[in-house]
């Protein structure tokens, strides 16, 4: 009874660690954070640029008591497909490499070489940032409406 117990103990914690590990994001490519003043570009689910930023803001000097909210970026589709919906995550760090804020965006229709100007909801930069990232949650790409069925005589 003890020897099936510890084994079936051990196959417990062997797949919980299996499972964890499976959920952890890692830091990609994708995800390289810019300095304030270069473009960050957010890939599509196949890998391709999909989306660039550029920020608008200049003075993102925030802290604890006083957090910056109000901060403008323009998103530019440098795909060569259009969309009928975009949404993303836009993150800023400190220094250190610590994230002191993170706000969304999103666009209805998105034509391809487009760019459309936003602010960032739910943004509280913390800390004086200096690096940044997009990430593109939402890339829904927009379809041709559908024909209607031929008629038969």
């Amino acid at each position: 009874m003890r020897l099936t117990t510890k084994i079936a103990s051990t196959l417990v914690v062997l797949f919980s660690t299996w499972c964890v590990m499976a959920q952890q994001e890692t830091a990609t490519a994708d995800e390289k954070r810019v300095a304030l003043t270069e473009v960050a570009v957010a890939h599509d689910g196949d890998g391709a640029s999909a989306l660039q930023a550029t920020l608008r803001t200049t003075s993102l000097n925030g802290a604890a008591d006083d957090p910056v909210t109000n901060v403008h970026i323009v998103v530019k589709n440098i795909s060569s497909k259009s969309y009928a919906f975009v949404s993303g995550v836009v993150t800023f760090y400190d220094t250190a490499g610590i994230r002191c804020g993170e706000g969304i965006f999103k666009a209805d229709a998105l034509a391809a070489d487009e760019s459309f100007e936003t602010d960032t909801p739910g943004l509280r930069i913390r800390c004086q940032a200096s690096t940044w990232r997009i990430v593109a949650m939402n890339l829904v790409p927009r379809m041709s409406p559908t024909p209607p069925p031929l008629q038969r005589p």
